[in-house]
């Protein structure tokens, strides 16, 4: 009955409980039912390995399981989720993946989005340095308002290079890294797509670490890291360090999945699950300028299996940041108090 997409939803009772509860059926405060096994959260995970299946999130709610007006609801909504007092709730909601199934003979072939402003140095080095992953990959540039001469030179590398692999170009219709991801994967025609920034902080030489994790089937949506490995010393200045860390803890915990690293522009989804994604974008609202979120927020609401892929980070060769720290910095808060709402605290 079960492939690959299937997600398993279980609901179950804090142990901690069983107590309470025999007492308020004794008093009639609850109704009379057959009781059933009351399971630990490693009695659960053990069965889901038995199975076959891998939890991927688990959530905690309801700190008062009866109605007292303008408490409950405050409570159960705003406090139950956080740390400490979600080990105290009453219910707990499970949501695994199925594991086990053998990986497809056919290799995947990729689509490699570079949303590209103000990179014209970068431009033929990336085609140069960008590996061979699968049997008929894409490489789609998306130039978005650059002041420089970067769409000169997206033009002049599909011309020079456009025989020897597929190389299709755009420029966006609006503004900011997201809509000219958006705007990549629309004409994009591979399996698998993939974000690549036009800077190469991140090297080209990493995304075949990204390509076999998503076709191995280790995780559905995989998320570079930069916070692993020793960057060079102008790579990330240190209030960007701090900004980093900061959101890989809040976001960890609003979404209930680990992030160490959630503003690595390099990103990797399926197609299918990306049209997916996109058909439930409304859920979340079309305003993440960074396109980043809008794939975290969704692959979470999807309960897809987030992995992290460690990635050298390197100094920026040519130009400048496309980024405003303390300006970018406030939109991403603002974001995640947004994802919160419409995430964790329901």
């Amino acid at each position: 009955m079960c492939s690959p997409e299937t997600r398993l939803v279980l609901t179950y009772y804090s142990s901690m409980w069983r107590p309470l509860a025999t007492l308020a059926s004794k008093f009639g405060l609850r109704r009379r039912v057959p009781e059933s096994n009351w399971l630990a959260h490693e009695d659960v995970q053990n069965l889901l390995t038995l199975e076959d299946f891998e939890l991927i999130r688990l959530d905690q709610k309801i700190l008062i399981p009866f109605y007292i007006p303008l408490i409950s609801g405050f409570v159960n909504r705003c406090l139950a989720p956080l740390p400490l007092l979600r080990t105290l709730c009453l219910l707990n909601i499970a949501i695994a993946r199925p594991i086990g199934y053998a990986a497809p003979k056919a290799e995947p072939s990729v689509s490699i989005v570079v949303p590209a402003r103000n990179e014209a140095g970068n431009i033929e080095d990336i085609v140069k340095r960008l590996p061979d992953m699968g049997p008929d990959d894409e490489l789609i540039f998306i130039e978005g308002n650059s002041t420089d001469t970067t769409w000169n030179a997206i033009q002049e590398v599909q011309r020079r290079y456009g025989s020897e692999r597929s190389i299709l170009i755009a420029q966006q219709d609006g503004k900011g890294k997201g809509d000219a991801v958006r705007k990549g994967f629309s004409i994009a025609t591979k399996d698998v797509l993939m974000i690549l920034d036009a800077d190469m902080t991140v090297p080209p030489e990493d995304l075949p670490k990204f390509y076999n994790a998503i076709k191995d089937g280790k995780g559905e949506f995989i998320n570079g890291t930069r916070l692993v490995y020793p960057m060079e010393k102008e790579a990330m200045r240190f209030f960007n360090l701090l900004g980093n860390k900061f959101f890989a803890l809040a976001f960890s915990f609003v979404l209930g999945q680990r992030y160490k690293d959630t503003l690595c522009g390099t990103k990797v989804i399926s197609r299918s699950n990306y049209l997916k994604l996109q058909a439930n974008r409304s859920y979340f609202g079309d305003f993440d300028p960074f396109g980043d979120f809008d794939l975290i927020f969704g692959a979470a609401r999807m309960g897809l299996k987030i992995v992290e892929v460690p990635i050298g980070y390197r100094e920026r060769v040519y130009g400048e940041t496309n980024i405003s720290r303390w300006r970018h910095g406030a939109i991403l808060l603002a974001m995640l108090v947004f994802a919160a709402r419409r995430i964790k605290f329901l």
